[in-house]
């Protein structure tokens, strides 16, 4: 069943890249306190995601802030070492916290997997945006289908 407004965010394990290698963390830590902005990506490195999705809210990291979001986070099923690639590669320095949920877990417990075996992806998480305050889910921005369109950083920018 897929997470919806109202819902509360689910406390699953995730890693990121530390300075001594992946770390990891409860997303009830780092996405549950103040207002967060997090996006999920099918894939690290992949055109949309690289060209569109992450510079778009790197690029606007401090139009979220005025907006009072507290934490802006990337998601995707991939490990830590190529979520850590990506950010050196896409210069996102400490606008956006790189979440990597290497089995799924966290993207099965919202509801917004994806079987991306067709094109070679395995099972990958949606394109989507969601908004928590405080851990509640006050506003999510599922992508009907290919491509980028409800839940890039201008339009979640807007729904502010």
């Amino acid at each position: 069943m897929t997470i919806a407004v109202g819902d509360r965010l689910p406390d699953i394990e995730v890693q990121t890249m530390g300075r001594e290698g992946p770390r990891t963390v409860r997303t009830g830590e780092v996405l549950g306190k103040g207002k967060v902005a997090l996006f999920a990506v099918p894939g690290a490195f992949t055109p949309t995601c690289s060209d569109h999705h992450l510079p778009g809210f790197v690029v606007r990291a401090a139009d979220f802030h005025a907006k009072g979001v507290d934490r802006i986070a990337c998601l995707s099923v991939n490990d830590a070492y190529v979520m850590g690639a990506w950010a050196r590669e896409r210069k996102v320095g400490d606008s956006v916290l790189m979440l990597a949920d290497g089995n799924g877990d966290f993207t099965r417990a919202m509801g917004l997997e994806m079987d991306g075996s067709g094109i070679g992806l395995g099972t990958r998480s949606q394109r989507y945006a969601v908004i928590f305050e405080d851990g509640v889910v006050t506003a999510l921005f599922v992508e009907p289908g290919p491509g980028l369109n409800v839940s890039s950083a201008a339009s979640v920018m807007a729904a502010l």
